[in-house]
């Protein structure tokens, strides 16, 4: 069973820095593109961040581009997102996805983890 597992969200200043994490399992991910979603109350979900599982090519959002940081970490199954300069506007659920490379189909998503961001 395929599984995505985010963790580290919680509720912060603005200026704060956390650091997300999804642990994937069930199986191998090293042909997928991992991302990064969020949704703010009453908003659409919209894409963070993406990378290839095993190579070094990251896709940002304009609005955290130079804030946040997609990483992997092959060994421990686990993409993480480094959040810095955070703002009341990333307020919102973070979800993590995977879609196989040649797809466009985000097929595993993760149940959300909540980040508040207070002025």
């Amino acid at each position: 069973q395929v599984q995505l597992v985010e963790s580290g969200g919680g509720l912060v200043q603005a200026g704060a820095s956390l650091r997300l994490s999804c642990a994937a399992s069930g199986r191998t991910f090293s042909n997928d593109y991992m991302a990064w979603f969020r949704q703010a109350p009453g908003k659409d979900r919209e894409f963070v961040a993406g990378t290839i599982w095993s190579g070094a090519s990251t896709t940002y959002a304009d609005s955290v581009k130079g804030r946040f940081t997609i990483s992997r970490d092959n060994a421990k199954n686990t993409v993480y997102l480094q959040m810095t300069s955070l703002k009341p506007e990333d307020t919102a659920v973070y979800y993590c996805a995977a879609r196989r490379s040649y797809s466009a189909t985000y097929d595993y998503w993760g149940q959300g983890t909540q980040v508040t961001v207070s002025s």
